[in-house]
């Protein structure tokens, strides 16, 4: 009898599941922390500055933060049952929460005694979160670019004089100081250094830029002896923050509500988080992990209102250090998470970080608030301003928010209850943007909007004439007949995605006579109507050429077309200068035949992919969201 010599085959281990040796989990483990430090305390510091918070608590709140975004980040990262995504994504205070919490706070009183207000909220919205997980990616088409984005904008602009406050705030008395050229100059260096630190350095210096920028700032502070360690010498060496330090939270409708809201804008952030995770380590995201994302998010949050802390997230700096490094291991996330619960045993540790002057953490705070307004006017960028709806959204709720930041008091005109919804311009102006959205693109009609504009319903297009169908979605295959009728066929349409591929699929299946007539009923590149305009446009790249680049590219069509025998087609959105569609022209015309016919078709199906997007209005919010892999989960 032989002894069997085969051996098991070997597991297969994603580099997201490699557990790493001990040293490197620490060491990336540790940078993962050093990226994110800054942030993640700045969130308690400024809610203690704004609501009058003793020094003393304040070192308790950035001990309870740390301890808490240690326990967040295991369980995104390790996860349990249905709870967290176990991907490397780590978790911290989201700063949306800050304004509206400062509102609650100061709405009761601000001091300690505000907060079990602000815990109550916090619980409450975690655990709507939690219960909501299942059903959430059916909530996303409420939520489309022009909501997301003017939200994101309304808290970054909000927080702005958050950090504008600090920059003028004596570091001594704590006194609005704002005629004082020493607590401008100390502002502003640190500004200066997190900018110079930007544009000389690259890789991972760049990313703590504004942890660098504190350092430096404090080190100059304390050389002119305006930076104290006095609260160090008095903290103890080790500590902890017990659950409900300052007592049993209560509970207030509308603070309630305002948690719920802000922890809402944060799952859409902690969906675009997960999908670009996803991308980066290259695991395929599900919906079911979405669910587990969202879960591990509200968990979190209720343990945050337990132990402390605030609504958390995942923390977008962190992502792009998965992505700077290249180290995908889950369990690099969870050594962190290890590292920042053991600070959080560290009040020495939390009691230096407090002691950090308000114009330095004033100048800091000024860039990171006005990063997050950036990022909201970016994603703007893809919403559709010739449609007025989509411009009254994001002037009403702008203009709500910004008037209610600028003039707070104006929440004493309003009711008991209501009156702090109008305490916050990021309340107001995230209700204001949802419901204008709702009122403007969902009242009225069934089924998810999916042409003219946000208009035309999914239902209505599976209802459609022949006649109807092709005078909405013609132009997506150039009006070839045979193309919209082999699109037209493939109804009823399950959801967006389906429409979509059933232009994909006509554009790509036709018989070799078809996808020939396809192609030639695209014009010639340069080719014009009578009244000059260029008729070959699907991005600005080629229209409003001058007279010579104008007949560079009539002399490339036509050379092409005298080679081949049909246009030269070119998406043309995929550049962005025209030299480069020369170049991709006349590199294709060494080809044979057969090949540029197959070259033809794939640009086809990218324009018609663009024209497809840019009509179908809001039906993949998502998408739009820039979280690509998750193509209408909504309808």
């Amino acid at each position: 009898m032989t002894a069997s010599t085969s051996t098991a085959p070997k597991k297969r281990v994603h580099p997201v599941d490699e557990v790493l040796p001990l040293p490197k989990l620490a060491t990336y483990g540790f940078q993962h922390v050093v990226a994110f430090y800054a942030g993640a305390v700045l969130v308690p510091i400024l809610i203690a500055g704004a609501i009058d918070l003793p020094g003393e608590d304040l070192v308790k709140l950035i001990t309870a933060d740390l301890f808490t975004c240690g326990i967040a980040s295991i369980i995104q990262a390790v996860g349990f049952w249905k709870v967290g995504v176990r991907l490397p994504l780590l978790q911290g205070v989201t700063f949306a929460g800050v304004s509206p919490i400062i509102a609650i706070g100061l709405a009761h009183g601000g001091g300690a005694p505000s907060l079990l207000y602000v815990y109550g909220a916090v619980i409450v919205a975690g655990i709507f979160t939690f219960l909501i997980a299942p059903i959430f990616i059916k909530l996303l088409r409420f939520f489309p670019p022009v909501v997301t984005g003017t939200l994101i904008t309304i808290i970054g602009l909000c927080l702005v004089p958050v950090g504008a406050h600090d920059a003028v705030t004596n570091p001594h008395t704590g006194e609005v100081d704002p005629t004082n050229v020493r607590w401008f100059l100390y502002a502003l260096g640190t500004i200066a250094i997190i900018v110079a630190i930007q544009r000389v350095f690259r890789g991972f210096l760049a990313t703590i830029a504004v942890l660098l920028g504190l350092i430096i700032g404090c080190a100059v502070a304390f050389a002119l002896g305006d930076m104290n360690f006095e609260k160090v010498g008095t903290a103890s060496a080790i500590g902890f923050t017990q659950p409900f330090l300052f007592g049993m939270p209560k509970f207030d409708f509308v603070a309630c509500l305002t948690m719920i809201i802000v922890l809402l804008i944060t799952a859409v952030e902690s969906t675009g988080s997960t999908y670009a995770t996803g991308e980066i380590v290259g695991k395929r995201i599900k919906a079911s992990d979405i669910g587990n994302v969202l879960r591990a998010d509200g968990l979190a949050t209720m343990i945050g209102g337990i132990f402390n802390s605030f609504p958390y997230t995942a923390f977008s700096e962190n992502v792009g250090l998965v992505r700077l490094t290249g180290v995908k291991s889950r369990w690099v996330v969870a050594a962190a998470g290890v590292i920042m619960i053991v600070l959080g045993f560290l009040p020495k540790v939390a009691a230096i970080v407090s002691s950090i002057p308000n114009p330095v953490l004033g100048g800091a705070a000024l860039t990171l608030f006005a990063t997050v307004a950036v990022v909201g006017i970016q994603t703007l960028g893809k919403v559709d301003f010739t449609d007025h709806r989509n411009l009254i959204i994001v002037t009403t709720s702008l203009a709500l928010a910004l008037w209610v930041t600028s003039y707070p008091d104006v929440a004493k005109a309003m009711p008991a209850g209501i009156d702090l919804l109008f305490g916050s311009g990021i309340s107001i102006g995230a209700v204001a943007a949802i419901l204008l959205n709702i009122v403007f693109f969902h009242i009225g009609t069934r089924g998810p909007r999916v042409a003219g504009g946000g208009t035309i319903t999914l239902d209505e297009v599976n209802a459609m004439t022949k006649e109807r169908f092709t005078e909405v979605f013609g132009d997506v295959v150039q009006n070839v007949p045979w193309a919209v009728d082999r699109a037209y066929e493939q109804r009823p349409y399950a959801d967006t995605n389906a429409l979509r591929e059933a232009f994909q699929d006509a554009v790509l299946t036709g018989s070799s006579e078809q996808q020939l007539e396809l192609i030639n009923a695209f014009p010639d590149l340069g080719a014009e109507d009578e009244t000059g305009q260029a008729l070959a446009v699907d991005h600005v790249v080629l229209s409003h050429l001058d007279e010579e680049d104008h007949n560079d590219v009539v002399g490339l069509a036509s050379a092409y077309r005298e080679h081949f025998g049909f246009p030269l087609v070119i998406c043309a959105r995929e550049t962005s200068h025209f030299d480069r569609v020369l170049r991709n022209g006349w590199s294709r015309m060494d080809n044979s035949p057969g090949a540029e016919k197959a070259f033809a078709l794939i640009e086809i199906a990218k324009i018609a992919n663009y024209r497809f997007e840019d009509l179908v209005a809001d039906a993949n919010p998502i998408a739009a969201a820039r979280f690509g892999r998750l193509d209408e989960l909504s309808a």
